[in-house]
């Protein structure tokens, strides 16, 4: 593991509720037009912690996997939308830009599972976690700010978790 900056924020999950409950804070911060970017391998906790960013935005609608569908689309009250894409099944960047990226930011907020396989077609600006399964329960989340937008974000969220900083 790499020594962490100043900006980034790395946090030890014990379960898959302290996952979501992680998430839940985080989705309280999202605006229009940010982009979180989710990396790890099956079973790291991708779609545990996209669960509870959507409750902490305000989703009304279960958000489950979009697997196979490839983008799932989720509404508050207020018509904003938070959009869920799963690249795992693109081959490229290119299959990302035909999802029409650009029209997701435009319109919502753009959580991404497995973006590793598509950083070409990211924004400069995102929030990079890093997700590892390291036992049966136990998760580790690294949180990477790439812009000031998500170095706000992301000391947010470590104060909000430990406490004044």
């Amino acid at each position: 593991m790499p020594i962490l900056d100043d900006l980034s924020f790395e946090f030890f999950s014990y379960s898959a509720e302290q996952t979501r409950r992680l998430g839940i804070h985080l989705g309280g911060y999202l605006r229009l037009g940010d982009v979180i970017c989710l990396a790890g391998k099956l079973g790291s906790g991708k779609t545990t912690l996209v669960q509870g960013i959507g409750d902490g935005w305000g989703t009304l609608d279960p958000v489950t996997s979009p697997s196979y569908v490839i983008v799932n689309e989720y509404r508050r009250p207020d018509q904003e939308r938070l959009f869920h894409l799963d690249a795992y099944r693109l081959e490229s960047a290119q299959d990302a830009q035909i999802l029409d990226l650009d029209r997701m930011l435009a319109q919502g907020i753009l959580v991404i599972e497995w973006a590793e396989r598509i950083q070409a077609a990211l924004p400069a600006e995102h929030l990079w976690v890093q997700l590892e399964a390291t036992a049966l329960e136990n998760r580790t989340m690294l949180f990477s700010p790439r812009g000031a937008r998500y170095e706000s974000m992301v000391f947010n969220l470590r104060r909000k978790v430990y406490g004044v900083f």
